[in-house]
């Protein structure tokens, strides 16, 4: 759960899967919808997948126990070199490294590494040098402490070199070179994707779909996207303005957006944005409602009440909170 994601944001979601899924054997069994329900809003849904992956792969190939040495541990889904090492060395006290982005940071400056540290073949070199200071007897404290030096002390910007207790052996606090490692390429900016975002009322109920089964949000219910260029979102944010009147005050206009006979509300009733690591999502919120839907096979009506039990993504909770801030259903 830590993996992208800051410890005060993980603390709550932790809990509530540990109480949902107990055991490995629990989390092996479970329902893709539960257990995305459960880690909702958490964002990077593959590891959710992988865990259960890997729960079902200790069930089958490791008769239910967790697997105890470094090529097994590796051999989970979803379980790259960073994580085994953690595993490895703070569970079962196995002389391996544990690198992270914080430790990485400060091998560069103890050592003064110019390897750059967002490409994955620098990764074997912070392994190298790791091997050569971890202890042997307390690998995993001492891989915890560095990261604890790292996210304390050798931070990013502004490392406390005096109070760090490895000064006296810090290349680059000898040379003054702190502010120049570690060396990192800068990440291209995510690509932006326009969307006209439906929420479709019939019958006191909403129109949600399911994603397909692989791909960005995978399996996930969602309101109705449609993809438009910038030009055609801009085009609607523009014409389509927010009314300062009260709802039942504003006219209603017909306009087909997709493939249903619907009647919307002549506005926008806001927006939202949603970054993913490769894709920014800009989401054109439309309120109307349907004078005929055939639903296909993926979609379903839902009351406002029910939505919460579907497994709903991030971008989809921000367009909740739209509604909710409209009081579309009060």
């Amino acid at each position: 759960m830590l993996q992208q994601t800051r410890v005060d944001t993980v603390i709550g979601y932790f809990y509530r899967f540990m109480e949902t899924f107990p055991t490995i054997e629990a989390l092996a069994e479970a329902p893709e919808d539960k257990l995305l329900k459960v880690w909702e809003g958490l964002g990077y849904y593959s590891r959710a997948r992988n865990l259960k992956a890997a729960a079902q792969q200790i069930m089958t190939e490791f008769d239910g126990k967790m697997p105890q040495t470094l090529a097994e541990i590796q051999s989970l889904k979803g379980i790259g070199p960073y994580t085994a090492g953690a595993i490895a060395s703070i569970a079962y006290n196995l002389p391996e490294p544990a690198i992270d982005g914080n430790v990485m940071r400060v091998l560069s400056r103890l050592f003064e590494i110019d390897a750059d540290i967002a490409k994955p073949a620098s990764r074997k070199i912070f392994d190298e040098a790791m091997r050569t200071i971890i202890d042997p007897q307390q690998p995993g404290e001492f891989n915890q402490a560095l990261m604890d030096l790292g996210s304390a002390i050798c931070t990013p910007t502004s490392p406390q070199c005096s109070a760090c207790p490895l000064q006296a052996f810090c290349q680059s606090a000898h040379h003054g070179t702190q502010t120049q490692y570690p060396v990192k390429s800068k990440k291209a900016k995510p690509k932006p994707v326009y969307y006209l975002a439906l929420v479709i009322e019939k019958d006191g109920k909403l129109l949600l779909e399911q994603r397909p089964a692989t791909g960005l949000l995978a399996n996930f219910w969602t309101f109705p996207l449609v993809e438009v260029t910038e030009s055609e979102y801009r085009h609607y944010q523009q014409t389509w303005q927010p009314s300062e009147g009260p709802l039942d005050l504003v006219a209603e206009d017909e306009l087909v957006i997709g493939d249903w006979p619907v009647v919307w509300q002549k506005r926008t009733i806001g927006e939202a944005t949603h970054v993913f690591s490769h894709l920014k999502w800009h989401l054109l919120v439309f309120h109307g409602h349907a004078l005929k839907v055939t639903l296909a096979e993926n979609q379903r009506w839902i009351s406002l009440a029910d939505i919460r039990d579907y497994p709903l993504p991030k971008p989809q909770l921000k367009m909740l909170d739209v509604i909710k801030q409209e009081h579309l259903f009060d």
